[in-house]
């Protein structure tokens, strides 16, 4: 990787310095592209994100493309980034999106290239908007400083499912001798073929967004106080804007966090999802102006996380699930008074993932709308909900329990814009009415039923353990093929496996949702309302559990419920955990 002075200059270093084992590590095994593309460390090496890595991967797209579309160099594709940089190895996200840029012109492909950084969900709908090929953004989303990601979306304006990932990847493996011209930047950008889309996509986007607020009259009177943080990632201007279109007060902004920067200086990890440790400055700053609730997106603005001043004087963080059933709820909410008509509900759709809270379920139960769930991850979500709306049926939310929520169908995943701005409506709205969203969300409980859940995971670098626990589950008690049917004292009605594709639910025992053997997922249901879900992580070495107890409505004993659910999870630990759980680490308290 000569071209970059940078990056061949570390790797000099690390030869000098006889540095065998870092340069295993940079250059032994190349990343591996996935339905969620590319996320890795920037530095040298086939390993990492670097100049010659982000060329031979666009390579390997292009050609793609080219083989998937006769009319690609008709319709072009759309490239957007965000603010990460890391100086050692020059990399950065403006320059890996530039790189991009020039292999795609190179061969004759229109590029509209954003000429500044944008939130992820531009890309999705800019690819939707002028009817392109595909999508480029080039982000790690909420990851720590050094790392950088590439995250493609197709024609539909959905994130890539296989067998694209598999296409893609052969392609790059085809073709990683980088072209002539894919170094050649300057060119590019001043080549005919490149657009910048910033202001139409801006100007379209909120436009888009607008249908969706539906108390203009009660956003501009409302005295309802708003803090706001993008935790030093490209959010500040948009929600502001977002709140703008919503005719909403703007909200407070984070002085110390709300200009990007790359380095993160103000927190450990910059997820929102981590709660506390990242809202500290929110917090403060919510007290010194007297606001109620915090809005805070990661550093790409496709989540965001809430929370509200308790009564107590304490700060209650929502979890994902919980915010899942307030926006579920709002949503529902405003579209009945959009929506009189009784039957219009029989085309009505929400959509979660099949981790998440299953609180959407038991009010679509109630409301009479359709609710579906799908596999992890919002490029289900987001491909699922393009095959609804092209059947003609209404898609209104989707939502996962890690913070990603799609308030409107203009993005076809998650997007934590168009949520900030449907959140702080909700929260005017409630507030007119003297209600809480904390209060709000206990009505949601008492009408639709309590929906309690606990979510952690185990930490495990070793395959052999990992699948030798699935194994047992599978083969309990040491037979082939059968699984548990209790656990401690509670008692299993129902298996689900997606690794194997088997469901005791359905009359031919096979599994609805798509399977994959490549990673391991079980769903337990039990006949006390629970339902547990272990999988194996994507991009972390960790087996995730879920965990939700869904009471039925009016029984409203909450403490009980909890210790339930505590039960519950202990009773999981200990029997099914714990033949290997000398050799798993627990979540980091």
């Amino acid at each position: 990787n000569w071209m970059n002075p940078k990056t061949a200059s570390m790797v000099q270093e690390l030869v000098k310095e006889k540095a065998v084992e870092a340069l295993k590590k940079c250059f032994a095994s190349r990343m591996e592209f996935g339905t969620a593309g590319l996320r890795a460390a920037m530095g040298p090496g086939i390993s990492c994100m670097n100049d010659l890595t982000i060329i031979q991967t666009t390579q390997g797209f292009c050609c793609y493309l080219e083989q998937s579309f006769g009319n690609l160099k008709e319709r072009g594709v759309v490239i957007g980034y965000d603010a990460r940089a890391h100086p050692p190895s020059g990399g950065s996200s403006k320059r890996f999106a530039s790189l991009a840029a020039a292999v795609f012109i190179s061969r004759g492909v229109p590029v509209h290239l954003f000429s500044d950084i944008t939130p992820t969900p531009f890309v999705p709908f800019t690819v939707s908007h002028l009817g392109l090929c595909a999508g480029i953004m080039v982000t790690a989303s909420h990851n720590p400083k050094q790392d950088n990601g590439y995250k493609v979306y197709w024609e539909n304006g959905a994130q890539i499912v296989s067998p694209h990932d598999k296409g893609i990847s052969k392609a790059i493996e085809e073709n990683l001798e980088p072209w002539p011209e894919s170094w050649n930047t300057e060119e590019a950008l001043k080549s005919p073929l490149l657009k910048d889309p910033y202001q139409d996509v801006h100007t379209q986007y909120f436009k888009a967004i607008q249908k969706h607020c539906h108390h203009r009259e009660i956003n501009k009177s409302s005295q309802v106080k708003i803090v706001h943080t993008s935790v030093h990632g490209v959010g500040h201007t948009f929600v502001q804007s977002a709140f703008k279109a919503f005719d909403l007060h703007p909200p407070y902004a984070v002085e110390e966090q709300k200009d990007p920067d790359p380095e993160f200086p103000t927190v450990k990890y910059p997820n929102p999802e981590e709660g506390e440790g990242v809202l500290t400055l929110s917090f403060a700053l919510a007290d010194k102006e007297g606001a109620s609730v915090v809005l805070a997106n990661d550093p790409d603005a496709d989540r965001l996380a809430i929370a509200e001043k308790q009564e107590s004087g304490q700060w209650r963080v929502f979890s994902g699930n919980e915010l899942g059933a307030l926006l579920g709820w709002w949503i529902f909410h405003c579209w009945r008074q959009q929506n009189p008509d009784t039957a219009a509900v029989k085309n009505l759709y929400m959509l979660s993932s099949t981790v998440s809270s299953k609180i959407l379920r038991a009010i679509a139960l109630k409301e009479g709308f359709h609710f579906e769930e799908t596999l992890t991850g919002f490029k289900w979500m987001g491909n699922r909900a393009r095959d609804l709306l092209d059947q003609g049926k209404t898609v209104v939310f989707a939502f996962e329990e890690a913070i990603g929520y799609m308030c409107c169908s203009a993005v076809l995943d998650k997007d934590g814009v168009s949520a900030a701005a449907i959140a702080g409506e909700m929260v005017s709205y409630l507030a007119t009415k003297n209600i809480s969203l904390s209060q709000q969300l206990t009505t949601i409980y008492e009408e639709y039923g309590y929906h309690i859940s606990k979510n952690s995971y185990f930490i495990c670098h070793d395959q052999d353990v990992i699948r030798s626990l699935f194994d047992r589950l599978r083969n309990y008690g040491g037979q082939k093929d059968s699984y548990p049917t209790e656990c401690g004292r509670f008692s299993i009605s129902a298996v689900r496996d997606l690794t194997t594709g088997y469901d005791s639910n359905q009359t031919d025992k096979k599994a609805v949702l798509p399977t994959s053997r490549s990673s391991q997922m079980i769903t337990f249901t039990f006949s006390n309302g629970g339902v547990a879900t272990m999988r194996t992580s994507g991009t972390e070495p960790k087996i995730k559990y879920y965990t939700e107890l869904c009471a039925a409505p009016g029984n409203s004993d909450v403490t009980h419920l909890k210790k339930e659910l505590d039960d519950l999870v202990d009773a999981i630990v200990e029997n099914f955990f714990e033949p290997v759980k000398n050799k798993l680490q627990p979540k980091p308290e």
